[in-house]
């Protein structure tokens, strides 16, 4: 492994940006090391948090898996704001680390799960017509905080009111969305974009299995145990993924990657439940060749930055 703090001649360095749990980088994010190294470019694990790191001396600064950073968001907003070089970009990051940005899109005409939001010290009810319904915080990273409730039972109800007022009591915004029950046949689909020589571009597609069975099971639980398989994109799908995409603060022509996560709705449209711009699983390994479109996205920005704002 290279030293953090000796710069290595004549070669890009970039920094792929993770937590202290996983210091040596997800197993996954490993996948884009060595074509990065077959194209010239010292790929370097570094804790985002780490006092020691002089940022100034990578080219690029890649945001991988820092999953830490939910309860610590203000902190984390602070250090992406003095990182130069950094991908995604230190204001997409603070529009897209609070899931109110879903409201943003549905007002911009992108089909999204219905979403009730309830703010510190507001009165919840739970709906009075039952019916299963997620409520998780707003900031949140890998299902940390979320439960599922189906509140057509008196327990059930009493758990989602109390997990509302647990958000609340720290300070929290809580979000209330029906469960979209079509998760646990046909599943989530999660569509991959990289950036490209003409700006992002669809890279592949994976199936991700149903993952919430009930009530919140603490709140500092990372749920990262997902079945996940490669899937193939339909139409429309891609329809609302570039609907979400367009809508994104800024453009995208600034991205490394986007995140697309969708769920048929009732009706079997597609719906968007996330719109991953920070810190996604990029699901390398489910699709031929796709650490090297990674490497060769991240080359892109090297050879073509576009300024952060």
């Amino acid at each position: 492994m290279t030293d953090h703090h000796q710069p290595t001649r004549g070669k890009p360095r970039v920094a792929l940006i993770t937590c202290t749990d996983l210091a040596d980088l997800h197993d996954d994010d490993r996948l884009v090391v060595a074509p990065l190294a077959a194209r010239g470019i010292v790929a370097e694990p570094v804790v985002w948090d780490d006092p020691a790191i002089d940022w100034a001396g990578y080219d690029l600064a890649v945001l991988r898996s820092t999953w830490d950073y939910t309860f610590r968001r203000d902190e984390f907003l602070a250090w992406t704001a003095r990182v130069p070089r950094l991908v995604n970009p230190a204001d997409v990051v603070r529009w897209n680390t609070d899931k109110r940005y879903l409201d943003e899109l549905c007002t911009a005409g992108v089909p999204t799960v219905p979403t009730g939001w309830v703010s510190p010290g507001e009165p919840w009810q739970p709906p009075a017509d039952g019916g299963e319904y997620v409520i998780k915080p707003t900031v949140s990273a890998g299902s940390r905080g979320t439960g599922r409730y189906d509140l057509a039972g008196p327990e059930h109800r009493d758990l989602a009111a109390a997990h509302v007022r647990r958000l609340g009591a720290t300070g929290r915004v809580a979000m209330v969305q029906p469960y979209l029950s079509a998760v646990d046949t046909v599943g989530e689909t999660a569509l991959l974009f990289l950036a490209g020589p003409a700006g992002l571009t669809f890279s592949h597609a994976v199936r991700k299995g149903p993952i919430l069975t009930g009530p919140e099971q603490g709140d500092g639980v990372l749920n990262g145990a997902e079945e996940t398989s490669a899937r193939t994109a339909q139409p429309a799908q891609l329809a609302v993924a570039a609907q979400a995409l367009a809508a994104v603060p800024g453009g995208t022509e600034r991205l490394l990657y986007a995140r697309v996560d969708l769920i048929p709705a009732a009706d079997g449209a597609p719906v968007l439940v996330e719109l991953e711009l920070t810190e996604p699983s990029l699901f390398l390994a489910h699709a031929d060749h796709a650490p090297d479109r990674l490497a060769d996205a991240i080359l892109t920005q090297l050879s073509h930055p576009t300024p952060s704002r």
